[in-house]
């Protein structure tokens, strides 16, 4: 029975870590896995971002007319782009494809999460990866295989959303596994970096590489993100049982999810089953945290989608700005979400509350719209200050709640120990999110084709009712603290009490 428990560890050990067994420290291990999972979700980002990237290549008069959806020119098709994308209804169609998508990738999310929790997710998370690669190459194979047909772009797309919504839960489950409560928020704030680093790595090999032609925009990144999947399934430990590390001062029992009863008979042993779809729901605070991130990446994936677009039709200082001068301009977002999602973590470390943490961020969000909105078009520095701010309060939360808070969920004390539960968890929370983020751009297309004006007071509705979503939430952690704070209080004045006399 030993031996057969310890050739099932050896045979997850990953292939690269074997060869060094023994040698490696926690923190050896912890920083490698930081480091691949930081890399391996990089590059589902990138490849995410690619289309919004390459639509001025396929459809050039995508900036003619305020509508996304829909031009202002007569022309059934025209002499540049890429058919069928560049005709009068070239703009809907590609906002159709980036809807798909969305959709796949939200739907994929919660079975990926459930599936996630059965298999060993270093081979899981490789299956994503490569899946990922090839669909991608397989849309940019069009240009060279002088593909035409609209529903081959759009069953690719579709096929690709499923595949990338693996990677998500994989890496949060991963991390969580090799990281304690305490210092989870602010580990998860930095590690986050990687979807703006992604976003912003994505958009400008992308602009790069247009010049070659549109496909080679797909390919290349396909190739890297293949490259980072080997290295992901060679060198990634998916959590300490597996390399036989002690991360909490006690004894592993050589097997996963198992430990030992003292009422059982010698030898006896439970060991927790993944936890179901249904009741990961009823897990306290992933309910409100997942309906809280559906607005809160309704607002963040609007921005991710149509910022460039709406720098680029936006008279700053008087003047409009090139396509490349605006899809430069954008990344100001990502990097001010870079920041937000390292203070949301840090803060919530600090103050244990990471229901008041994201909601006063959504809060802070709504003013930071309204000005952005208002004053972004004075001038250049406005236009950025403004936008670095709104991508930190608007990505804090959404990097908090899809990170930290999903790791701690998905090892609430309700699970009495059960740490199947994270990738399931996570995918509940993201997925949810997810179908906001699918909303949120198609929304915007129709509405923006009126007012601008509209989409921002949409937007700042949507971050209002996110932070609404967790009041219950937020009292609870405040009636925690004042009692917390009442107890201390009382003890001190105790200990003055006994010393006087």
């Amino acid at each position: 029975m030993a031996m057969a428990r310890a050739q099932e560890m050896m045979s997850r050990k990953p292939p690269g870590l074997r060869l060094f067994e023994g040698t490696g420290s926690l923190r050896t291990y912890q920083t490698l896995v930081l480091v691949l999972t930081f890399f391996a979700y990089t590059c589902f980002h990138m490849t995410r971002k690619i289309p919004s990237i390459v639509k001025s290549a396929l459809d050039p008069q995508t900036k003619v007319g305020f509508s996304h959806w829909g031009r202002l020119h007569s022309s059934n098709a025209l002499n540049t782009g890429w058919l069928p994308f560049n005709t009068v209804d070239g703009s809907a169609l590609l906002g159709e494809i980036d809807v798909a998508f969305l959709a796949a990738y939200s739907v994929g999310m919660f079975f990926a999460g459930h599936i996630g929790d059965r298999m060993d997710l270093r081979i899981f998370l490789t299956i994503g990866m490569f899946g990922t690669a090839v669909f991608t190459t397989l849309f940019g194979a069009g240009y060279w295989l002088n593909v035409h047909s609209f529903y081959y772009f759009l069953v690719i797309q579709m096929v690709s959303g499923l595949f990338q919504s693996i990677g998500w839960p994989s890496v949060v489950a991963v991390v969580g596994n090799w990281f304690g409560k305490s210092k989870r928020g602010l580990i998860m704030g930095i590690w986050n970096a990687h979807t703006s680093v992604g976003n912003i790595a994505g958009s400008l090999l992308a602009a790069f590489l247009l010049k070659f032609g549109w496909g080679w925009s797909f390919a290349i990144p396909s190739i890297i993100m293949a490259f980072v999947g080997l290295i992901v399934y060679i060198f990634l430990p998916v959590n300490p049982e597996v390399m036989e590390i002690d991360i909490d001062g006690e004894e592993f029992n050589s097997q996963k999810d198992t430990f030992k009863e003292p009422l059982l008979e010698p030898g006896q042993e439970v060991v927790h089953k993944a936890v179901g779809f249904l009741e990961a729901w009823k897990i306290p605070g992933v309910a409100p945290f997942a309906l809280c991130l559906f607005f809160s990446k309704l607002v963040a994936y609007t921005f991710l989608y149509w910022l460039p677009f709406y720098i680029s039709h936006t008279r700053i200082g008087g003047e409009y700005i090139s396509d490349a001068m605006a899809g430069s301009l954008s990344t100001i977002f990502d990097v001010g979400g870079v920041l937000g999602g390292v203070l949301a973590g840090h803060i919530s470390d600090r103050l244990n509350a990471r229901a008041i943490t994201a909601a006063s961020f959504m809060y802070c969000a709504i003013p930071a719209l309204f000005l952005y909105r208002t004053y972004g078009s004075m001038s250049i520095m406005w236009n950025i200050c403004l936008m670095f701010i709104t991508g930190m309060f608007v990505n804090g939360p959404y990097a908090l709640i899809t990170t930290a808070v999903s790791a701690d969920l998905g090892t609430h004390s309700t699970l009495n120990g059960n740490s199947r539960a994270l990738a399931t968890v996570t995918a509940i929370i993201d997925g949810t999110g997810s179908i906001g983020a699918a909303i949120g751009p198609l929304l915007t297309g129709y509405i923006s084709s009126k007012s601008w004006s509209a989409v921002f007071t949409m937007l700042m509705a949507a971050a209002l009712l996110a932070g609404l979503l967790l009041t219950k939430l937020v009292c609870a952690e405040l009636k925690g603290k004042v009692s917390s704070d009442a107890s201390k209080d009382t003890a001190d004045a105790q200990g003055t009490y006994s010393d006087e006399v």
